[in-house]
């Protein structure tokens, strides 16, 4: 029975734990799927790597808005792809001989279950026999998968999943994807820029309903005019196949005639497949590993980390709850606490979306005194020069002044939001924040600047 200082299960934020630092200790890590996990091989950079190229297709659409007449001759699709997984499936498995060729390193293959305490039963993916491995110490760091509806599931009809899409020898002439959150606005986006026909179907009454209200509202608004958006569209039979290919969708529109289907309807933590349980770790009626500030389980020497246990299914994130899992391993009589009191977010689709703090609904919700403040980007020079008609930087303070949240829409938000994220995180208040620096003239923040001021704050309160 192989025994190491510490267990590692899953390869993404989990494989960036071990570092010169844990070169004298005996390390094992399992992996079931793809080395390097979600973010690098079906998350974040590929599909970032894809937005990429269907901004540039938009781009090139809305060229004569600017007076320059383009147009695009073909969508090169096979290239795009390749172009994306020859970079990321060479680290991937660079990542892996890495790993494979250290002294102190056990990679192991295959899928873990506990079986007891830090005890597993790893199933090597080649088919082998099973192996029992134990650890003086486990983390966590199996991460998540997407989550099927039932009704489609058992259908027994093809479909695709954030898994397996990008893959794709060509782009579907017609494609439906089925939810209305973040997965589902960026490959609505990525799809539709390159040459499909995208209905999104989506249960609510909105799409990106996790946004601040007016946001998720305005991004409807403005998708609908791109895309063929059904609301409030839950299925209400199994979808079919056709003889000749066609997938039929049913749901309260009535049908969907598609030729391909991608279920984004989001992602559940993989605890199940774990058997979290049988190793003494209790878990959220939502399938997350419950944790505490320090990223401890509740079975004494089992961590966890990312996806699995967070609420935040976000790479920055599970990259700090590493950061303090590895710290915790090595400093154990000074631990550090995980911080997620400011979390911000960014959807890559188009417009792009990004968001910390507080939404205007929280506020209302908890009965806390705010006022809000949303700039258009058109109102700024930059945006003048965009011709931009829909962006906007929504603000949430209290009447003091004090930021309680950011909601961007437009251009380049992912990093228009960085300095209201450094605002928020340290405390600097709209006031200090938009009179004692300066905004460089005619550049992009100044639609930030002009929020700040913008604000109706209580000059008594100050």
């Amino acid at each position: 029975m192989p025994h190491h200082d510490l267990v590692i299960i899953g390869t993404g934020s989990g494989n960036t734990i071990p570092d010169e630092r844990f070169a004298d200790m005996d390390v094992a890590i399992v992996e079931h799927g793809v080395y390097g996990g979600t973010c690098l091989n079906v998350g974040c950079i590929p599909t970032k790597m894809y937005v990429y190229a269907a901004d540039v297709a938009e781009t090139i659409r809305r060229a004569g808005t600017y007076g320059v007449d383009a147009s695009i001759d073909k969508i090169r699709w096979a290239d795009i792809r390749d172009r994306v997984f020859g970079r990321i499936d060479p680290i991937s498995a660079g990542g892996q001989r890495y790993r494979q060729g250290q002294d102190a390193t056990t990679v192991y293959l295959g899928h873990a279950r506990f079986t007891g305490d830090r005890t597993l039963s790893v199933a090597p993916t080649d088919g082998g026999d099973p192996v029992t491995v134990t650890g003086d110490r486990v983390v966590v760091a199996a991460g998540s998968r997407p989550g099927i509806p039932e009704v489609i599931a058992a259908s027994g009809v093809p479909f695709h999943t954030s898994d397996d899409v990008m893959r794709l020898d060509e782009v579907p002439r017609r494609l439906t994807i089925i939810g209305g959150g973040y997965i589902a606005a960026e490959f609505a986006h990525v799809f539709s820029a390159l040459g499909a026909e995208v209905t999104l179907a989506t249960r609510g009454p909105a799409l990106l309903r996790e946004q601040d209200e007016e946001i998720s509202a305005r991004f409807t608004e403005l998708a609908a005019h791109r895309w063929n958006v059904l609301l409030e569209a839950a299925p209400t039979a199994p979808p079919e196949q056709r003889p000749d290919g066609t997938i039929v969708v049913h749901c309260h529109h009535g049908t969907i005639e598609t030729d391909a289907l991608l279920v984004a309807t989001g992602r559940i933590p993989n605890s199940d497949r774990l058997d979290a349980e049988a190793g003494g770790l209790a878990v959220h009626p939502d399938g997350r590993i419950v944790v505490d500030d320090q990223q401890r389980t509740t079975a004494e020497g089992v961590w966890a980390l990312g996806d699995i246990s967070s609420p935040y299914q976000l790479k920055h994130v599970a990259n700090h709850e590493a950061k303090i899992v590895q710290h915790n391993l090595l400093h154990p009589d000074e631990p550090r606490v995980t911080n997620n009191a400011h979390v911000p977010s960014a959807v890559f689709t188009d417009p792009q979306i990004a968001s910390i703090g507080l939404r205007e609904q929280d506020c209302r919700d908890r009965g806390i005194r705010y006022v809000t403040k949303t700039q258009r980007y058109g109102d700024v020079a930059f945006g003048w020069a965009m011709e931009d008609t829909t962006g906007v930087v929504k603000l949430v303070a209290s009447p003091d002044g004090t930021l309680l949240g950011a909601h961007l829409m437009g251009p380049e938000a992912s990093s228009l939001v960085q300095p209201l994220i450094q605002a928020i995180t340290f405390g600097l208040d709209a006031r200090t924040m938009a009179e004692r620096q300066y905004w460089i003239h005619p550049a992009l923040p100044e639609v930030i600047e002009n929020a700040l001021l913008g604000l109706p704050l209580d000059p008594e309160s100050w």
